[in-house]
């Protein structure tokens, strides 16, 4: 599962993964291109106390961040660190912020069997406009041929080395039967695919837990999938609106109110 270590992860394959196979390791962005801290300000990323990044988040209210489970599974929320406003790992721009706590969804297992969410609450709210999630509504943002950007600082190419800026990518949900094909383990209640039939634009190692984005909204969180950009192996995303009636209490969010139909 390529996305899990991450991270775009076995307990958290953080950075390492074997080629050849899936492993809760595999994200990053890979066929991509800079992407712009100040339009993009909900976009984070994880490091330890050391500062080694390992995966991505999204800020999705002012004290919470949402990223996958293997990235916070089996961490304490004091071992860990969200780095906020930062385009450039090498900069000291930005907010590092220290979590009060860590909640994960109660019936994750593995990246590949679903739930891949998890939730940092911050101790002080950040200085940055959060994301809205995608709702169960948002069908239509799920759409085969809708076209997302996904973001993160992890692997340019498989096995290669993470980005120093901040990427995008821009690929196309394809049907579930072709996620199907590729996978015979995805959910497809809980998961979504994209990518392209020959590879080539994909998220990577280091890539997990980060922003899939469309119609500004969070639709998806990057989690597993096979190696980085491979024909006929598309990255594998959390289907963000599918949680969201489990994520409302934990962020906070009151829901949305939905349209009575007319008489």
């Amino acid at each position: 599962m390529k996305r899990l270590a991450v991270a775009l992860l076995a307990l958290i394959c953080t950075a390492i993964c074997t080629p050849g196979t899936a492993t809760a390791a595999d994200e990053r962005i890979v066929g991509g291109e800079r992407a712009d801290i100040v339009t993009t300000p909900w976009v984070v990323y994880l490091t330890d106390p050391n500062g080694y990044q390992f995966c991505g988040g999204t800020l999705v209210a002012p004290t919470k961040v949402l990223t996958a489970a293997h990235c916070a599974i089996g961490r304490s929320a004091s071992s860990l660190r969200v780095v906020a406003g930062r385009e450039d790992k090498r900069s000291t721009e930005g907010v590092v912020a220290v979590p009060a706590k860590v909640w994960v969804h109660s019936r994750y297992v593995a990246a590949d069997q679903g739930e891949d969410l998890a939730v940092l609450t911050l101790k002080e709210a950040l200085p940055y406009t959060p994301l809205p999630i995608a709702e169960a509504a948002d069908r239509d943002l799920y759409q085969p041929g809708t076209q997302l950007q996904a973001f993160g600082w992890g692997r340019t190419s498989e096995n290669g080395r993470t980005s120093r800026y901040l990427m995008q990518a821009t690929v196309p949900v394809l049907p579930d039967t072709t996620c199907s094909e590729a996978y015979p383990q995805f959910v497809r209640a809980d998961m979504f695919c994209a990518g392209y039939p020959e590879g080539k634009v994909d998220t990577c190692q280091g890539d997990s837990g980060g922003p899939v984005v469309a119609g500004g909204k969070l639709v998806g969180v990057t989690s597993w999938g096979e190696g980085c950009a491979r024909r006929g192996k598309p990255g594998v995303y959390v289907r963000v609106g599918r949680y969201a009636d489990d994520l409302h209490p934990v962020l906070g969010v009151v829901p949305p109110a939905v349209a009575e139909p007319k008489p």
